[in-house]
């Protein structure tokens, strides 16, 4: 019978072609119907078959109901969804699948959305790869615009919340959200969210720094990784972070570029041009200046590079060690590594602690000590970056000595 009633209401008027669906959903999955009906959809006539299509006509064929991508919501949003597109949340799932060795992880933490897939679903599929996952079974994790404005409710509102970023930008070298909730930007956001500071308050969010007047092309000039292009003057720090691009792999042992490169560009991981990265320095300095100096905030963003310098001659230092002990045979390269070097982007199935405490101090502990210079937390700067990566490279240092003793001791 409902079968009937919906096929009969694809000739019917809008709103009972609704009607017809959310009869039947509201019993099968009455929050779902909740949240449309609370949101800015249902009164802008906006119902189920605007996104989801018409194939779908009863319980007993419920695959063939459309997952929207984020070109159905452009057929409304099209701004928001054209700035989207060029930013990076956009390239969150084809810099997932860069990684070397992604696919050597569980299915369920990629395509099953329970690790790396659950955040980096956000970027944009082909087709292919959309057919691939519904092949699958993976119904979700199609759409983009949902993990920020949650479905059905899509609001406006939810998005514009700091928590709203929390999901993703949480945890181990995506602390951001740890780092901003406990900094005085965080805390005086949540006091406002509370009423105990008033509306007018000076509180950035997220949103404030990285959305600037709401614009969706979310970004960031050091970018996720904090390495770029072109080479600094400071001789010293160029020849770290040389040496950095090496073990990332995109450059070789003479300093050219490999094919790896393209994919790096590809999946916009980071800045290769000096105009690029000062776009991004220059829109942020504005934000700043909206409630600091100019000089203040000039001066501020300033630490956070020369953190990443001091960062980077720590991790060059710690790469240094491991690369030598390729060349002297102490510890056996692992099949696939490019050249000489250690390959940062493998290491989560690096087979040597000594490997392993070199890709934790690259993805862990570097990545928190400028996150949390620029995102203004001093005790993730200091105790959870900076101290951290002095320990890993005694460690790493120690580690390479003990190896090479025992080496010494079998000859």
């Amino acid at each position: 019978m409902l079968s009937f009633i919906l096929a009969a209401s694809l000739t019917a008027t809008p709103a009972a072609k609704v009607d017809a669906c959310v009869d039947c959903h509201r019993k099968s999955s009455p929050n779902i119907v909740a949240d449309w009906e609370a949101s800015k959809h249902k009164p802008n006539g906006i119902g189920c078959a605007d996104c989801h299509g018409f194939e779908h006509k009863g319980k007993d064929d419920a695959a063939k109901a459309g997952i929207p991508t984020p070109d159905t919501c452009a057929q409304c949003h099209a701004q928001q969804v054209e700035q989207f597109k060029g930013g990076k949340h956009a390239m969150a799932w084809a810099s997932m699948n860069a990684m070397p060795t992604i696919h050597w992880q569980p299915m369920a933490m990629t395509d099953g959305m329970k690790g790396c897939g659950g955040c980096h679903k956000l970027g944009i599929k082909s087709e292919a790869e959309i057919r691939a996952l519904r092949e699958k079974g993976e119904s979700f994790g199609i759409a983009s615009c949902d993990a920020c404005h949650t479905r059905h409710l899509f609001s406006v509102d939810e998005a514009k919340q700091p928590q709203a970023c929390q999901t993703c930008h949480t945890g181990f070298d995506h602390a951001q959200w740890e780092m901003y909730s406990g900094s005085k930007h965080g805390v005086r956001a949540m006091l406002k969210q509370n009423k105990i500071l008033p509306a007018t308050a000076a509180a950035p969010t997220c949103q404030t720094c990285h959305m600037q007047g709401g614009h969706h092309g979310v970004d960031t000039s050091w970018g996720f990784l904090a390495v770029r292009l072109p080479l600094p003057e400071d001789k010293q720090w160029a020849a770290d972070r040389v040496t950095i691009l090496q073990a990332l792999g995109v450059l070789d042992p003479k300093g050219n570029p490999t094919a790896r490169l393209d994919v790096v560009k590809a999946a916009k991981v980071a800045k290769l041009t000096q105009e690029e990265w000062q776009k991004g320095r220059d829109q942020m300095l504005a934000t700043c200046s909206q409630c600091h100096a100019t000089a203040f905030a000039k001066n501020q963003l300033e630490h956070g590079d020369e953190m990443i310098r001091d960062a980077d001659h720590l991790m060059a230092e710690a790469i240094r060690v491991v690369t030598d002990l390729y060349a002297t045979g102490t510890l056996s390269k692992p099949k696939g590594y490019a050249a000489a070097f250690p390959d940062l982007l493998t290491f989560h199935d690096a087979p040597t602690v000594v490997e392993q405490k070199l890709f934790v101090m690259f993805l862990e502990h570097r990545m928190r000590a400028f996150q949390g210079t620029f995102h203004a937390n001093p005790d993730y700067a200091l105790w959870y970056g900076w101290s951290e990566l002095q320990r890993d490279l005694t460690e790493i240092k120690e580690l390479a000595a003990d190896m090479k003793a025992k080496k010494g001791k079998k000859k």
